[in-house]
């Protein structure tokens, strides 16, 4: 969405403020011996708090509330009662939700407790690859340019990035336009972020595969050669200078 009045500013800042809140507290919360769907229970209660309904049931009727990922997972891990978390799992949350006829979405992975299986390296590589991209982004800045620097980033750190996961476009729905800001530069992309529009920008960075495949299960998201990937994402609202980060209040960069 474009961002033309106070109203709508406040309303994204709200939901904004919602799916990370969500996201912080849920991450906080984990811990090794619950199952994914505690955890998404306990998200499901925050974002109720707040008013908030979730985004991928709404959208898609996704069964859980959030996207809780383990380990090879990438993406869209189904919330279980059999899915327990061990010490030194790498976990991905994916919130995203609706507030009053605004949408926003964020994501983060971390290490659950010790780092037993050294994968801290990789969550810091998401990241600063994150991060970097953000404070490029700026109206007229070529989509495409920004794919280029994460890719360049996370090979420069030995590592690759997944090429059919994207960010988005996000305000009045869960995917608009721009769609499919890519990992990487795609040379017939020709679009550029335009100021006041609101975007939803991650990372995909893996060690070994460059696709995630969907499982059986018409959902989870794995890598085409294994490996781990971890993701982080923030929506933003793009201006003439720095973008202003609406689901910082989430803290991955803390």
């Amino acid at each position: 969405m474009s961002i033309t009045q106070e109203s709508e500013l406040i309303g994204m800042q709200r939901v904004g403020a919602a799916v990370a809140t969500t996201l912080k507290e849920m991450r906080n919360f984990a811990q090794p011996g619950m199952s994914t769907k505690a955890l998404d229970d306990y998200g499901a209660k925050i974002l109720k708090d707040f008013g908030a309904k979730s985004a991928p049931f709404l959208t898609y009727e996704f069964p859980g509330c959030t996207c809780i990922s383990i380990n090879d997972e990438i993406a869209h891990g189904l919330p279980s009662e059999k899915k327990i978390l061990q010490e030194g799992d790498l976990i991905n949350i994916d919130v995203s939700a609706e507030l009053d006829g605004f949408w926003a979405d964020n994501g983060g992975s971390f290490v659950l407790g010790t780092d037993i299986h050294k994968h801290q390296k990789l969550v810091e590589a998401s990241k600063e690859i994150l991060k970097k991209a953000i404070s490029k982004i700026k109206g007229g800045v070529r989509i495409a340019d920004i794919g280029q620097l994460m890719d360049m980033e996370a090979k420069k750190r030995g590592y690759k990035v997944i090429k059919n996961l994207a960010g988005h476009g996000v305000g009045r729905s869960l995917h608009e336009e721009p769609d499919h800001i890519l990992n990487y530069r795609d040379h017939l992309d020709f679009r550029r972020f335009k100021k006041n529009s609101v975007v939803a920008i991650e990372t995909f960075i893996s060690t070994h595969s460059t696709l995630a495949v969907e499982q059986q299960d018409g959902w989870t998201l794995k890598g085409n050669k294994g490996g781990y990937t971890v993701q982080h994402e923030h929506t933003i609202l793009i201006t003439d200078s720095q973008p202003i980060i609406l689901t910082e209040m989430n803290k991955i960069w803390a």
